[in-house]
């Protein structure tokens, strides 16, 4: 990517990162899934999602504010763990957690924009059109994060007020038409275990919190604003996603949102508004997704970079440029076009959770007196990590033991990788 100038993001530019990653990959893309594991209760599961999220988020925002870098959660885990195959695992869980998330954007950008023409299911055109948008976002990064920081904002105030329009709009809707808010709750069914899993989906559409903690010292004042970003990013989305969950609930129920799936905004649309509340949708997504790409990309290939720096990330050739966009870019490219939006987000749950049991631990462990962390909330983080992991894993193992199996595979992978690089450092440093 260009060169940088410390400092150049603003407050408002940094939260426009936040709420442009999260907006776009869980409110259009989880609805659907969310409703067919909590059923009635989809809307609340996303409170509850913000709720983890925002008892999460102190221990990033305790270590950004005193540490901030670009590298931000990489540095925590390298502090808490040292330099070894723990932080590195750990480290790229999370980069691979993000790129996940972009290929969960991605695929969300190819499901919305082919909804008009019935297409939406497509197995060819969905990845397709995913794979045109990551290429597209890549290309505007290489511009420089002045740009990227100019479309985030103008396109965040568009989501925002886009999906706050069509929230409440259909709100109102329903209350005129004496449907009720909630006359399709009914329709759709769940279990306790169900209910507790649907949370840690929920987690995914904030988790876009932790890409703020890779901005580092390019935001404004960091020791101030890093935080202060985090938690009005994550209130945001919550009011947004509360909005948009009741009214898509007063639409067509959990059952319809269940049926809808990847597409649950779109048709819920459709009842209240016509097609032109389709199209509206649409837009909106495809907005909403494209700015997630451009902004996601951003922040994570700084953290590619740091690992990098760190020698826990491989490097291509030297004559190869921009390699942390490249690498990124491809790896968000190969999910894509290999796996649907169910089992990309699965993979999300997997990595991103046990990865943030690791940051609260480390926290707690060895940090809590660097960054002057009351550790209470980092242990009570731990233990809804936990639950909520376990239940989405008992949930998938009966539904789709493959996509357990793949996740299981990635992570055992990184960790090999990590013995054998941490070896080979080993080695080099005792041969100098």
């Amino acid at each position: 990517m260009a060169e940088k100038t410390n400092g150049s993001i603003s407050l408002a530019g940094s939260i426009s990162l936040g709420t442009g990653v999260m907006i776009g990959a869980g409110i259009f893309a989880l609805v659907g899934q969310v409703a067919g594991l909590a059923g009635v209760w989809f809307s609340l599961a996303f409170v509850a999602g913000a709720l983890v999220a925002g008892v999460s988020s102190y221990g990033y925002a305790r270590y950004s504010s005193i540490n901030p870098s670009s590298g931000g959660i990489a540095m925590l885990l390298k502090d808490a763990y040292g330099p070894g195959v723990v932080a590195g695992s750990f480290s790229l869980f999370m980069y691979v957690s993000m790129v996940v998330a972009e290929s969960l954007l991605a695929r969300t950008f190819g499901t919305y924009l082919l909804r008009p023409f019935g297409l939406q299911d497509s197995a060819i055109l969905v990845p397709i059109l995913g794979i045109v948008a990551i290429v597209a976002a890549a290309i505007v990064n290489l511009v420089g994060n002045q740009l990227v920081e100019r479309s985030a904002m103008t396109t965040a105030i568009i989501k925002i007020v886009g999906i706050a329009a069509l929230a409440i709009g259909g709100l109102i809707a329903a209350s005129v038409s004496g449907s009720g808010f909630f006359s399709g709750s009914s329709d759709a069914s769940a279990t306790p275990v169900g209910i507790v899993a649907s949370v840690a989906l929920c987690v995914l559409a904030y988790k876009g919190f932790t890409t703020i903690t890779n901005q580092g010292d390019d935001v404004r004042e960091p020791k101030k604003n890093l935080a202060r970003s985090i938690y009005i990013s994550i209130a945001i989305c919550a009011v947004l996603y509360l909005l948009i969950t009741v009214s898509v609930e007063a639409s067509i129920g959990a059952g319809g949102a269940v049926n809808a799936r990847d597409y649950a905004l779109a048709q819920a649309a459709e009842p209240l508004f016509g097609s032109w509340g389709v199209g509206l949708t649409v837009a909106i997504a495809v907005v909403a997704t494209l700015s997630g790409l451009l902004a996601s990309l951003f922040s994570v290939s700084r953290l590619y970079a740091m690992l990098q720096d760190m020698r826990q990330a491989p490097r291509l050739p030297k004559r190869v440029p921009h390699q942390p966009l490249v690498i990124t870019a491809v790896l968000a490219i190969v999910l894509t076009a290999f796996f649907d939006l169910s089992q990309i987000a699965s993979f999300g749950v997997f990595l991103y959770l046990t990865m943030d049991i690791a940051v609260q631990w480390g926290i707690v462990w060895r940090l809590r007196g660097k960054v002057d962390a009351n550790v209470a909330w980092p242990i009570i983080t731990i233990i809804v990590d936990l639950a909520i992991l376990v239940a989405f894993t008992i949930v998938k193992v009966q539904a789709d033991l493959l996509t357990v199996g793949v996740a299981a595979a990635i992570g055992a992978v990184i960790f090999v990788g990590q013995i054998v690089v941490v070896s080979r450092r080993h080695a080099d440093v005792s041969k100098g």
